[in-house]
């Protein structure tokens, strides 16, 4: 004989493994997700899906071309939210072929918004930029890093006409703050 369950928080509405489906909304399909195991827990406050085994998740357009991919060891939706919180090597790639790489990202479809308060990658086609703190549209196209840094190539100057010696010795590198970077696309 077993005990009941007393706590009907804790046990999930639906328990589904190895999963590979579509979820649509209005009757278009929306996105694609890959999962090892799926929770749906419709009592916690707020209710929520969970993915605790990690996500593979492919975000479509009107016409089913891939918007964006995205991947993460461990996410939770909060339907009554629209809110999605992606834990745990989060890695995303936009139409643009833009990588973020983060450990914590929000992504809230009602404001249509991500975000997260954590140390962010974003590798380009020309430059990596980092920073703590981040906001964007959820196309990912128009973004605000906080706390930015960056590797940038720059062309050297072929005007040999103003070398010098204290060019070529070492000087010493003042810390400057560092500004955010705002990137529209």
């Amino acid at each position: 004989m077993t005990d009941a369950i007393t706590n009907r928080d804790s046990v999930p509405i639906m328990v589904t493994r190895d999963v590979s489906t579509y979820v649509s909304d209005s009757g278009v399909v929306r996105y694609k997700i890959i999962t090892e195991e799926w929770k749906v827990f419709d009592r916690l406050d707020p209710s929520r899906w969970t993915f605790e085994k990690g996500i593979y998740l492919e975000k479509f357009d009107n016409k089913l071309s891939i918007e964006a991919v995205i991947t993460a060891d461990t996410a939770y939706y909060y339907d009554k939210k629209e809110l999605w919180e992606l834990r745990g090597n989060v890695h995303i790639e936009n139409e643009q072929d833009e990588q973020f790489d983060t450990q914590l990202l929000f992504w809230d479809q009602k404001a249509k918004r991500v975000y997260s308060d954590q140390y962010i990658r974003i590798r380009q086609q020309k430059r990596v930029i980092t920073g703590t703190g981040f906001t964007s549209n959820q196309e990912l196209t128009n973004y605000t890093i906080k706390q930015t840094q960056g590797i940038f190539p720059i062309k050297e100057s072929t005007d040999n006409r103003q070398q010098s010696t204290d060019a070529l010795t070492p000087q010493p590198i003042t810390p400057q703050p560092i500004t955010p970077v705002i990137v529209n696309r």
